[in-house]
Formats: C-alpha cells, sequence, structure tokens
C-alpha cells in the first residue's frame, strides 16, 4: 500500500508560516526574534538537507527498512508473518497509532543520543547554533544526521510495521517538531502535562545551564519524564538560545562542520587511543585534563560552589 510522505505538503507550509512569523513580528515592534542573516543561513541549510533528503529516504526505505521488513516478515503461505511468530501488522487505525508511538520512542532516543555523543553532536549542532528562537530555526538541519537516524527507527519495521506506515509517521513528527519552534504560543495548561509543547521546546533550545541536555521528546513528553530529561519552562529565567561554543559565523559550512573539526582538533591533544575515542565518542565537553567539561560536570560543579558557598556563610554567621 503507497502512502503520500506529508512532508511533501509541509515543506511549502514550512516557508509561508515562516514569512507570517516574520511579518507579525516586525509589524509588531519585535525586531529581536529575526536576524537577517541568520534567517539565509538557516533557510540555505534547510534547502540544502531538503535536497539530500529525498535521495537518502529513498536508499533508507528500499534497502535498509524494506529489507529488514522482507527478512523480519516473510511471506508464510501468503500472509506476512514475524519471525517470532504473529503476523505482520496491518494498515488498521490502532495500528496507526502504534506506529505513531513507537516513531515517538525512537524520536526521543535518537535526539537524546545526538545530545549525549559527541559525533552526533557535531550533526545535530546545527540545528543549535542559531542564538535566536523562530521558525527560521526550525528548518536549520544538519545535513548529515539522515545517514545515521534510520538506525534508531529499524527495528519498528523488524517487529512487523509496514515501511511505508514509517516514513508517514516520520513526516508527522517532523511537522509537529517544526511548529515547536515559536515564541508566540504560550503554556498550554493541560496540553502540556502529555505533549511537548512551544515552551518546553524553547527549554530545549537554551544554553542555560539549568536547561541544557533537556526535553528531547518528539510530540510527547511522556519519555522524557519516566527518563528524567524533562524541565519545566520557568518564566523567571531569562533564557539564552544557542549554543555554549558557538561557530560564530553566518557561513554555512561553517556552521555544518566546525564541530568535525573541533573534534580532529582535540583528537590530536592527546596520544592516548582511550582519548581519543573519547573526544570524539563521549559525551560533547568532556576532555582528558579537565580543560573543558560536559554538562553534567558542569551542574556537579555548580552544585559543589554553591554547597562551599553555604558553608561558607554559615561560618560567617557563626563567627559574628
Amino acid at each position: 500500500m503507497d502512502f503520500t510522505n506529508p512532508l511533501i505538503y509541509g515543506v511549502p507550509c514550512f516557508l509561508g508560516l515562516i514569512l507570517v512569523e516574520l511579518t507579525y513580528s516586525k509589524h509588531h515592534d519585535h525586531d529581536e526574534l529575526y536576524n537577517w542573516k541568520d534567517l539565509g543561513a538557516s533557510l540555505t541549510m534547510g534547502i540544502g538537507s531538503t535536497l539530500i533528503a529525498p535521495l537518502i529516504k529513498t536508499v533508507t526505505v528500499i534497502l535498509l527498512f524494506n529489507w529488514v521488513y522482507d527478512v523480519f516478515n516473510p511471506m508464510v503461505d501468503g500472509v506476512r508473518t514475524n519471525i517470532f511468530g504473529w503476523e505482520s501488522f496491518g494498515y488498521a487505525w490502532y495500528v496507526w497509532i502504534l506506529c505513531q508511538l513507537a516513531d515517538d520512542f525512537s524520536y526521543y532516543w535518537f535526539h537524546r543520543q545526538n545530545h549525549m555523543v559527541r559525533f552526533f553532536w557535531a550533526a545535530h549542532i546545527v540545528h543549535h547554533s542559531s542564538e535566536n528562537f523562530n521558525l527560521g530555526t526550525a528548518v536549520r538541519n544538519g545535513w548529515f544526521t539522515i545517514f545515521y537516524k534510520p538506525l534508531f527507527y529499524v527495528w519498528i519495521v523488524a517487529i512487523g510495521f509496514p515501511p511505508e506506515m514509517l516514513v508517514v509517521c516520520l513526516g508527522i513528527e517532523a511537522l509537529w517538531q517544526f511548529q515547536l519552534h515559536s515564541q508566540y504560543i504560550p503554556k498550554l495548561g493541560i496540553i502540556d502535562k502529555v505533549f511537548n509543547t512551544h515552551t518546553m521546546h524553547q527549554v530545549h533550545h537554551a544554553r542555560n545551564l539549568e536547561y541544557m541536555d533537556k526535553n528531547h521528546g518528539g510530540f510527547l513528553n511522556i519519555f522524557d519524564r519516566v527518563f528524567g530529561t524533562f524541565k519545566e519552562f520557568d518564566e523567571e529565567i531569562e533564557i539564552e538560545y544557542g549554543v555554549t561554543k558557538s561557530p560564530d559565523s553566518y557561513n554555512p559550512l561553517v556552521i555544518l562542520t566546525h564541530e568535525y573539526k573541533d573534534i580532529w582538533n582535540d583528537m590530536k591533544r592527546s596520544p592516548k587511543l582511550k582519548h581519543k575515542f573519547m573526544y570524539a565518542f563521549g559525551p560533547p565537553g568532556w576532555s582528558h585534563d579537565g580543560s573543558t567539561l560536559t554538562i553534567k560536570q558542569m551542574r556537579q560543579k555548580l552544585k559543589e560552589e554553591r554547597v562551599q558557598q553555604a558553608k561558607s556563610d554559615l561560618e560567617l554567621e557563626a563567627a559574628e
């Protein structure tokens, strides 16, 4: 059964909505929301990923998803039967819901690993490199994540979901992710209890220490809550968007490749193979000499400093 990827219709809508938000921001004196050079870089990378993605996705669906589906769900007496004994899933409405949930689960881990593994982060940092948060940032996608992203989803077709169904669910996920990149949508009450919403995604794009590496979910925030990466939006905290080490350039090629260059330079800092491996595949910020810190280490250091400060304050009060 053939289905149309919803992104085919989504891409023109993306451009239209960016124009609407841009116009609205300029007419309401929100000039800081969009930076022309930054928007140009985002659109250039978005166009590039749009041109690259169809080729890679075609190869992925035909050579990987379909191959895995056929291997794990062969035809037995004219019926698709999973190697573990059950019939391959069909196209009933509840199967679509289950597939979308499976997609969201995979998206959570794919997205989280993009923040936990530096080599993946080098591809994903492109999306976070803008110091603006708007619908233009939503299309600021790296060109290399598509090469490994399918590996996080292949289990879905292996257990019996049709490949074309998964592709549609991936498209729906992408549509939801796009519209999250707006500052004009406030907290949504009860919807925030289940769904990943706009304020939650603002948290995800912040470089404030208390916000970093939080809210990795797709359209649900359930997996963030279950696996300990959920963070509520705090209106008292002034958000700073972007990354701690900015590419400091609007050149798309620099933005796309700067972290790979940094990885290479860091690997040359130590002769030990273990250190080289960690610079490439350890958490971002890891260093063999402590010259740079991971987010976890930075939080621990801040916690220790606060404890020490509290002790000093108590000692000072006691002395008085």
